[in-house]
């Protein structure tokens, strides 16, 4: 029981001499933790007679040692008593050890880049003036001492505008302000070319101008009957007079003999010939118009007052009743007709015309 005894006393002294000089420092309160250096280890002396266990550097130690109750880490080598184990205190906060890894370094950062504010724009309320000069443009009212408008910057007292150019000088060749003296025998020049051609065309186109004319009146007026004041043919059928065609009874024809038998009818005075309606055959009776020859073409002669002959060929269809043709010729003094292509003409039969009409622009 004795020598167990003393075999436990010397355990602590042991456990004592192993433990390391940082628990020595952190027991003293004077270790590496608060001075910053380390102590070396203690030394026995020649008259010990405990077999020193070699301790480990204070850097091959673990990071974690499991504590005892007294808050100290026992030696590897020492052997933990067994037994029940007594209550352990609450461990105190052990100070950094001095192999703890180091925080990382506070390094230098960039400066931020200055941002330039951006303006705000205000819209300045300006109060309307009660009186002054208004503007052109937008109305608005503006002191008599100001150049341009206050809410639309339009000019307020506008350079007066130059005088209006003379129209003849504004048709050709530009509407423009011309220098004084410029260009003005070019512009005399083209205006005289120009009323020349003018005159050369209308001498050209005088017939055919007059013709179209004349054929618009003639559309846009009433046409009336004439009558001519003697009536001559060159050959006829007894008991069938040319003036028959000039009577207006239908029942009653000039009897030519032959082919080239031709009347011709005189009037009183000039006149525009504007219509000619023809008749054909002995009458307009379906029943009696076949009863003699007809003449299918007719040569219009046509005298003017002053000699002037106009010729036409008028083309008849083979079928009673009237038949009009548009004539168109001024001045007309004597109406020639001749009878050509006659149809039906057998033994014993003649050519026939029942009536023959003229009319006068209205």
């Amino acid at each position: 029981m004795a020598g167990r005894n003393r075999g436990e006393a010397r355990e602590p002294s042991a456990a004592t001499a192993a433990r390391s000089p940082g628990a020595d420092d952190e027991e003293s309160g004077t270790g590496s933790a608060r001075t910053g250096t380390r102590s070396a280890p203690p030394r026995s002396g020649p008259d010990d007679t405990r077999t020193e266990r070699p301790t480990r550097a204070p850097t091959d130690a673990p990071a974690h040692r499991p504590a005892t109750g007294d808050g100290e880490a026992p030696d590897p080598g020492t052997a933990l008593p067994t037994g029940p184990r007594p209550p352990s205190a609450p461990a105190a906060p052990s100070a950094p050890t001095p192999d703890a890894p180091a925080p990382d370094p506070v390094l230098p950062v960039q400066p931020a880049r200055p941002v330039t504010p951006r303006p705000v724009v205000r819209p300045a309320a300006v109060p309307d003036e009660g009186a002054g000069v208004p503007c052109p443009a937008c109305g608005a009212l503006n002191s008599p001492d100001r150049r341009f408008c206050r809410r639309c910057a339009t000019v307020l007292n506008p350079a007066a505008k130059p005088a209006p150019l003379p129209w003849w000088r504004t048709m050709w060749p530009l509407r423009r302000r011309v220098r004084a003296g410029s260009g003005r025998a070019v512009r005399l020049l083209v205006i005289l070319a120009v009323l020349a051609a003018a005159c050369a065309g209308g001498l050209l186109l005088l017939p055919a101008g007059r013709a179209l004319v004349e054929d618009t009146r003639d559309k846009m007026s009433k046409a009336k009957p004439v009558t001519p004041v003697a009536v001559e043919a060159g050959a006829e059928v007894p008991r069938h007079p040319a003036t028959n065609t000039t009577d207006g009874l239908s029942n009653r024809y000039w009897g030519a003999p032959a082919p080239g038998a031709s009347v011709t009818y005189t009037f009183r005075k000039p006149f525009r010939l504007v219509d000619l309606i023809i008749t054909n055959g002995a009458s307009t009776s379906p029943e009696s118009y076949p009863r003699q020859a007809r003449a299918l073409r007719l040569d219009l002669e046509v005298t003017t007052q002053d000699g002037e002959r106009h010729h036409k060929e008028l083309t008849l269809s083979d079928k009673p009743g009237p038949q009009t043709f548009p004539t168109g010729i001024s001045d007309a003094k004597t109406i020639r007709l001749t009878l050509r292509s006659p149809a039906g003409l057998t033994p014993g039969r003649h050519l026939a015309l029942a009536e023959v009409e003229f009319f006068a622009r209205g």
